[in-house]
């Protein structure tokens, strides 16, 4: 397992939007080898590494 690229209370933007938001939680999703992401802005939708990118 490697270590994540964004830690939480970090502010990134989502790619498909360009919205900025922080980073609320970070989980690693064993079966698909990745880490997701939970936002304070959007608290009921994760996002996976690669949707985001660093501010």
């Amino acid at each position: 397992m490697r270590k994540s690229l964004f830690t939480i209370g970090e502010k990134v933007k989502i790619k498909a939007s360009g919205k900025s938001v922080t980073i609320y939680k970070c989980q690693y999703v064993k079966n698909m080898k990745r880490y997701s992401y939970i936002v304070n802005e959007y608290p009921k939708t994760f996002f996976f590494e690669e949707e985001l990118i660093e501010e």
